[in-house]
């Protein structure tokens, strides 16, 4: 029987090891990993030095034939340094062990093994882990109460008993993404720290990629070990030379590879034996199967391929191992991007506004290190105040949200979107799926996480000049200062285009301006203050403007004229403040005290706008919401009994989405499943008055005229159940009989699930208006009160809906929908069509429900990536592309 494969993943020490399930192949390796314990450590693990039986111990925890027990293990290469274990002993609860080799021990390993056994165990309906522990065992002890999983211990003369909850709480992935940082961060010293670095494929040709990296290598100021790779030279470019990477005389931690394509794999081999600890691929085209093997094999770090390279590093200590042109200047902006031709547009754009990178790095096809592990490495790296990424594909987006997340709590994180193609919208069958379209969803993914996104390189640039030194204002209220009238118009119309609001001047304000300004200006918002006043004047408007209560911030718009130039007043004052000159030949500029200033009040408007955003969300609260009166068992039994019945799933029975819905408290109105004209007759007959009578099926009802409203007495419910059967043939389920509702504005809210995205929970105009307006907002799942708001005031015609409706019963379906999408990863499809308000109330008239079979996946888990778009990444591209490849270089070893 083969091994498995197994997941990379880092240890503490950031050092990289496969976890894998052990079977009957390992038995040799697990056992010899016991018997190379010193006996403290076995009497530790076993309570005895010498324990008895443990080859059948060992058998009987790898055996294929044995559900009850599994056994992981961590390899560094080819040697098993730890092992972990559960034995199902009730129900849902679970012994557990743990082992580490003596040399491995404080490095990690125990603790990685038992995030993947828990992860495992969730997966396989174990709820509970126990262990006994010796009270001497004090090790064993912290690592089950660092863990961050809910933890409980007895304690007797002889044994501690361990309780551990699987529940995998916020507590818990805090933990997780804690460790995980320290140990991507520690991994990647390797790549953007490097004490020694080696060109493989350096060439003495100018025009080879080899020779570009190399030379920037030194003219960067790389002051550690720098070597070059070429059988055909001692020395290129003042670097030493040497045949193969076997002889260089001390193990590099960085290699930097520019061979042809079908040579990479065998470099990298030579890389691995030799100890360097990270590849940068530089060749595009080349074969993954055989570069990840040689990675796996070795435990090592990759960037690429097909990618330009990386730099990073304090100033005096640069690493520039890339081909772009010129020097890598060093500031405080991160930048991770696929496309090599972006990052050399990102670095020239900041160039020409004074700012720099603090590390760049190219991922190309992204094998390996990914914008993920730059989000790790960046959150705790004080010289990065910024993030910029460009990422044309998610390997995991919900881990990406939430490291996401948390680095924009600390600093701005911009991303360039990447083009989305109306093509890759899913076919689906309900309204809510139509919606759910890749740009829809990683929008929502980048709003939530306060992710600042733009869609050019000129459009970064102008955000990061904001950004820059421009402190994030209290609101929205904006004061526009001018003196020109018309330009001043133009601000504070592009103002309410950008969603900020122009600012009423108190009285005390406006007074101050009078006294100051000549007769002709006008002194309330927008203030012109005409063409004549010079520098200092202006400058004095400047602070009596900002210094007003209502005023967030100020832009602060200045023409030259033959009568002066009040540029020189635009200053820093008590309040943000961004500057328009529509004579400078940039798009935006810095200017004194680092103050962004733009060519165009439009564009100053739109970077004002995102500062006040990023400061609306810094506030936010998002704190997920849960319900004590949700029957999560009856939910999943429902979804339990239709896929025992349809094993590939399918559409809800209408009195079985009303059960499912009931259980999470959404307000639904009930009815009668009809199979015949008889039932429904009497379910008509039951209720005593007019019915709505819609037809079962996998289709849209009201589009397709399967709903007949009105329907009173035998004889209408008769020819109305008749003539739906006939409409409908074959596709015909029988119908719902439900008493008439209530009119009033109609709503949609639904959901759709993505296995990679999580569930998008959607609102908007419903009813017959679905079909008619496309207007709708959507949020990733789980909700915070913050997401659901964010979503009712999302769709255009929100503000007229809520002016005649209270927006709280909305906003409570919207949580539960959210919750229900989030506990039940079955629910494929979700359509609360029409959500009739009326009044205070809300009620869901209509609900369709598709559930499907849902393999429960752990987004959060600790690995790393291995190959693109592979099944353990679970890729794919939200456009086509990766990074660019460029003609006319060549990827050559030892030209001479």
């Amino acid at each position: 029987m083969r091994a498995s494969v197994g997941e990379r993943a880092l240890l503490a020490d950031g050092r990289v090891v496969v976890v894998r399930e052990l079977g009957p192949v390992d038995a040799d390796a697990l056992r010899a990993l016991h018997r190379g314990l010193p006996p403290e450590d076995r009497y530790l693990r076993f309570f005895s030095a010498s324990p008895r039986g443990l080859d059948e111990f060992v058998d009987r925890l790898t055996s294929p034939v044995e559900p009850r027990h599994v056994v992981l293990g961590a390899f560094a290469g080819e040697d098993l340094v730890g092992a972990a274990s559960y034995v199902v002993v009730d129900g849902d609860s679970a012994e557990v062990a743990l082992v580490v080799s003596h040399e491995r021990q404080s490095h990690g390993v125990g603790t990685l093994l038992l995030e993947h056994l828990v992860s495992l165990a969730k997966r396989r309906g174990v709820r509970r882990f126990e262990a006994d522990v010796l009270p001497v065992n004090s090790r064993m002890l912290r690592v089950f109460t660092d863990l961050g999983l809910v933890f409980t211990s007895t304690s007797d003369s002889e044994v501690v008993h361990v309780d551990l909850g699987l529940d995998a709480g916020e507590q818990y992935l805090e933990a997780v993404a804690d460790r995980e940082l320290s140990a991507d961060v520690a991994s990647l010293r390797s790549v953007l720290r490097p004490a020694s670095v080696v060109v493989v494929g350096a060439s003495r040709s100018r025009e080879s990629v080899g020779n570009a990296v190399l030379r920037n290598l030194r003219a960067g100021g790389f002051d550690g070990d720098l070597c070059a790779v070429n059988p055909h030279a001692r020395e290129i470019e003042g670097v030493p030379c040497f045949r193969s990477v076997d002889e260089v005389p001390e193990p590099p931690d960085l290699a930097v590879v520019c061979v042809p394509a079908h040579a990479v794999p065998a470099v990298a081999e030579d890389c691995g034996r030799r100890g360097v600890k990270a590849l940068v691929v530089i060749t595009s085209g080349v074969q993954a199967e055989a570069l990840m093997a040689a990675v796996r094999r070795f435990g090592m770090r990759l960037v690429g391929p097909n990618c330009v390279g990386v730099a990073g590093g304090e100033p005096g200590a640069r690493v520039n191992a890339t081909f772009v042109r010129g020097r890598v200047e060093s500031g405080g902006i991160g930048v991770v991007t696929q496309s090599g031709g972006i990052a050399i547009a990102v670095l020239e754009a900041l160039g020409r506004l004074g700012l720099a990178v603090s590390d760049l790095v190219s991922t190309g096809d992204k094998y390996d290190v990914s914008g993920n592990d730059l989000l790790l490495w960046w959150e705790r790296d004080d010289h990065t105040r910024a993030v910029v990424l460009y990422l044309e594909s998610f390997g995991n987006p919900r881990k990406f949200s939430r490291l996401a997340r948390r680095v924009a709590h600390r600093k701005p994180v911009v991303a360039l979107r990447a083009a989305s193609s109306e093509a890759g919208q899913r076919a689906a069958a309900s309204h809510t799926a139509s919606t759910a379209t890749p740009a829809v969803t990683r929008d929502a993914l980048f709003r939530q996480a306060g992710v600042i996104a733009v869609d050019g390189v000129t459009e970064l640039v102008e955000v990061l000049a904001a950004l820059h030194a421009t402190p994030l204002p209290g609101g929205r209220s904006v004061a526009v200062l001018s003196n020109a009238g018309g330009l001043g118009v133009l601000a504070a119309d592009a103002c309410v285009h950008n969603g900020l609001s122009i600012a009423e001047l108190g009285p005390g304000t406006v007074a101050a301006l009078r006294a100051l300004l000549p007769g002709p200006a006008s002194v309330h918002n927008p203030v012109d203050t005409t063409a004549v006043v010079d520098d200092e004047t202006y400058a004095r408007c400047l602070d009596l403007v900002a210094a007003d209560p209502a005023v967030d911030a100020v832009i602060a718009v200045t023409v030259p004229t033959a009568l002066g130039d009040p540029r020189c007043g635009v200053h820093r004052v008590v309040k943000p403040v961004v500057a328009v000159s529509t004579d400078q030949d940039r798009p935006v500029r810095l200017v004194s005290g680092g103050i962004a200033c733009y060519a165009e009040p439009s564009r100053a408007a739109a970077a004002l706008a995102v500062l006040a955003e990023r400061g609306r969300w810094l506030r936010t609260d998002r704190t997920h919401v849960d319900f004590d009166d949700i029957d999560l068992a009856t939910a999943r039994q429902v979804v339990r009994e239709h896929l025992a019945v349809e094993p590939s799933g399918g559409w809800l029975d209408p009195d079985q989405a009303v059960r499912l819905l009931s259980a999470f408290g959404v307000p639904v109105l009930g009815g009668v499943l009809a199979l015949d004209a008889d039932s429904a007759v009497r379910a008509q007959h039951a209720y005593g008055g007019p019915v709505a009578v819609k037809v079962v099926g996998p289709l849209h009802k009201s589009r397709g005229g399967g709903v007949l409203l009105d329907l009173d007495g035998p004889d209408a419910v008769r020819d109305g159940f008749a003539a739906l059967a006939e409409r409908f043939g074959d596709r015909f389920g029988g119908v719902f009989v439900q008493p008439m509702a209530e009119r009033g504005r109609e709503l949609l809210v639904g959901v759709v699930g993505d296995a990679r995205f999580g569930p998008l929970v959607v609102t908007g105009l419903g009813g017959v208006d679905t079909d008619v307006v496309d207007d709708r907002a959507a949020a990733l799942a789980p909700l915070s009160v913050a997401d659901a708001d964010e979503v009712l005031h999302g769709f255009r015609a929100a503000p007229k809906v809520f002016a005649d409706h209270p927006e709280e019963p909305v906003r409570d379906v919207l949580l539960r929908v959210g919750r229900l999408a989030e506990l039940l990863p079955e629910v494929a499809e979700l359509d609360l069509n029409p959500l009739v308000l009326h009044g205070d109330r809300v009620l869901a008239v209509d609900a369709r429900v598709r559930v499907a079979p849902a393999e429960p996946g752990d987004p959060f888990l600790r690995r790393l990536r291995d190959t693109p778009r592979g099944p353990n990444t679970e890729e794919e591209p939200v456009v086509d592309g990766a990074g660019v490849r460029f003609p006319g270089t060549r990827h050559a070893v030892g030209q001479g």
